[in-house]
């Protein structure tokens, strides 16, 4: 038995040297590669921690702001449009921890504190997507999952992974998303967040008006305060880049780290090989990765581990050899090249 530290949280985890199972074996699972020890080690979670995630990824939104204010340059606008899109990324990846009740250890900071600094503001709600979303990870990779419609079985040509990163660009997904929210909120679409349509049952127009006003007023608020605060500062015109960022990059950021987790992998409930994780370098981490959200086959396999013990876990799974080769993509950019062919 040996304990080692973890270089992203400095906190120390015992690890119990012993024979492992090999990745040719069967099916194997969290209770299968790790000891007790380990798996209580990875997923202790930290109200500091969590406070500190939220807090820094709100110092970089005020920081983007601002120096947009002292330098309205549209170079300037556009870096920050796109450092904002991958902060909207953070906050629901924020929001997504909370889900699983990993960015806090009290209940309530994770049900109620993040649905408002995290979740409101990109238009989301916590408690309906952890329904959603536990569901995911309950059935990844089969029939029964809710976001297969996000995992392609089979590459893409090049020419529509371009037509479809194009739409996010020129801010055309981002509309639809937006008509799709509102129709979601009216109660007239059913929940989902996997980009399947589905009808919600037909009621009176007076009950989609009320269901519309119950679930829209709090995203309305939230986004009321920032513009309200930008007021104050002398410069709400910058709330502009908020949107444009919500509309454009964030559309992208999200389909390329959707690509990323689960296309074109094994179907089925093996989770060393249905999901992906990729490595990220420090564009992808401003991106399309922030949180260690790119550390995915080690969520699924221990869905209980919060964000920054993510590569402690990693670095224990590659030590045992553990993450088949085909599971793993060297950048974001090679995950692309996987999930799209030439014809």
């Amino acid at each position: 038995m040996r304990i080692v530290k973890d270089a992203d949280s400095c906190d120390e985890i015992l690890v119990q040297d012993q024979p492992r199972p090999r990745v040719a074996d069967a099916q194997l699972g969290a209770a299968d590669l790790l000891s007790r020890d380990e798996i209580r080690a990875l997923t202790k979670s930290s109200n500091v921690a969590g406070a500190l995630s939220i807090a820094w990824t709100w110092l970089v939104i005020a920081a983007s702001f601002a120096a947009l204010a002292v330098w309205p340059h549209p170079l300037v606008f556009a870096a920050v449009v796109v450092v904002l899109g991958g902060r909207q990324l953070a906050l629901a990846v924020l929001m997504h921890e909370a889900a699983h009740g990993t960015l806090f250890r009290a209940r309530w900071a994770n049900e109620r504190l993040t649905d408002w600094l995290c979740a409101r503001p990109v238009w989301s709600d916590t408690a309906r997507y952890r329904k959603h979303h536990l569901q995911h990870h309950g059935h990844t990779g089969t029939e029964r999952d809710p976001d297969l419609g996000l995992a392609l079985a089979r590459p893409m040509t090049r020419g529509s992974l371009a037509r479809k990163i194009a739409r996010d660009l020129v801010g055309a997904t981002g509309v639809r998303r937006v008509i799709g929210l509102l129709m979601i909120d009216a109660e007239i679409l059913a929940y989902d967040v996997g980009g399947n349509i589905r009808r919600a049952p037909r009621r009176p127009l007076g009950h989609h008006a009320r269901a519309l006003a119950r679930h829209l007023w709090r995203p309305l608020l939230a986004n009321a305060v920032m513009l309200g605060a930008l007021w104050l500062a002398g410069c709400p015109w910058v709330f502009a880049a908020w949107m444009v960022a919500y509309l454009s990059p964030f559309s992208l950021f999200v389909r390329v780290r959707s690509l990323a987790e689960h296309a074109c992998m094994d179907r089925g409930p093996d989770p060393l090989r249905n999901t992906r994780t990729t490595r990220a370098g420090l564009v992808a981490r401003i991106t399309v990765a922030p949180l260690h959200v790119n550390y995915h086959l080690e969520h699924h396999l221990l869905p209980t581990v919060p964000w920054y013990r993510l590569p402690a876990l990693g670095r224990l799974l590659v030590a045992q050899d553990t993450i088949p080769t085909r599971s793993r993509a060297g950048s974001y950019l090679d995950v692309l090249r996987t999930v799209s062919a030439r014809r």
